[in-house]
């Protein structure tokens, strides 16, 4: 399966959008910041009357934060363990977790025991810098604010997860783990079904999602106009599915090529 650029996506696809999904961390963000043209391309798209959720592997505490103040109708966090939005109406948070409060204390207790062996046992790693604010899974970082490692520290610190019985997914920073059976694609189906009233396999045409890495290739195969930022070029060969489309320039660059295009689209202002 070829990568087409997404110059050439339609009009047609363009018009029936009404949902932009998008990962974080290397799609929205650039060398680890994130630009002030990529948060005003969220802007420019809640503005033009799409609904504009981040789905990302970042925690809890981020996502609090995340859901209140940038432009978007919502987050879903920690790889899929749970939404949160603001409620304009009642001035609150809202948050939707996947497990429940008792099941939370037991994997928090079950994750500190992976860390310990994974920090023994992987020379180099680290116990990622936002682990203080997350509620569900263990973040080890691979090349964020240490060395980067090579790709077979990466692997092993992936099996020792899922030795341990946990589910693990590569990004494009950190190794996340956690013991559950949610990840970014679950926890978007029942977002779109409680929150909004969307069968998301009915809707799935209609959405697009971007993103970079290996954890965001169940969004690829489920959504026939994802979007991968130039950077995805990167992990090709550890993707199981390809997205269907790819931007000109990396990272948060691509997001806004990507808005662009398809606000233009959606306008009919394209240039002649």
């Amino acid at each position: 399966m070829s990568l087409r650029p997404f110059e050439y996506f339609s009009p047609a696809s363009a018009q029936s959008v009404h949902t932009v999904l998008t990962d974080i961390d290397d799609t929205l963000s650039l060398h680890g910041r994130l630009p002030g043209a990529a948060y005003s391309a969220l802007e420019r798209l809640q503005a033009a009357g799409l609904r504009v959720i981040p789905v990302t592997g970042r925690p809890a505490g981020w996502c609090d934060h995340i859901a209140r103040f940038w432009p978007v109708d919502g987050v879903i966090g920690e790889n899929g363990a749970f939404y949160m939005w603001h409620d304009a109406h009642a001035h609150v948070l809202r948050c939707r977790h996947w497990l429940a409060p008792d099941q939370q204390a037991l994997a928090r207790e079950r994750l500190a025991q992976v860390q310990a062996r994974i920090l023994t046992e992987v020379p180099g790693c680290a116990v990622a810098s936002d682990q203080f604010c997350r509620l569900y899974d263990l973040a080890i970082d691979f090349c964020e604010d240490v060395p980067a490692l090579p790709a077979s520290a990466v692997e092993r610190i992936a099996t020792l997860m899922q030795e341990a019985g946990m589910t693990a997914k590569v990004s494009s920073i950190h190794v996340n783990g956690w013991f559950g059976d949610w990840d970014k694609l679950a926890m978007t189906r029942v977002m779109m079904a409680e929150r909004y009233g969307l069968d998301l396999e009915q809707e799935a045409t209609r959405m697009v999602f971007v993103g970079d890495s290996p954890n965001d290739a169940p969004m690829f195969a489920s959504f026939p106009n994802s979007v991968g930022v130039a950077n995805v070029r990167d992990c090709l060969d550890r993707l199981p599915h390809l997205p269907a489309w790819i931007t000109q320039a990396p990272g948060g660059l691509g997001f806004v090529e990507f808005t662009n295009r398809l606000l233009a689209l959606r306008s009919n202002s394209l240039p002649d």
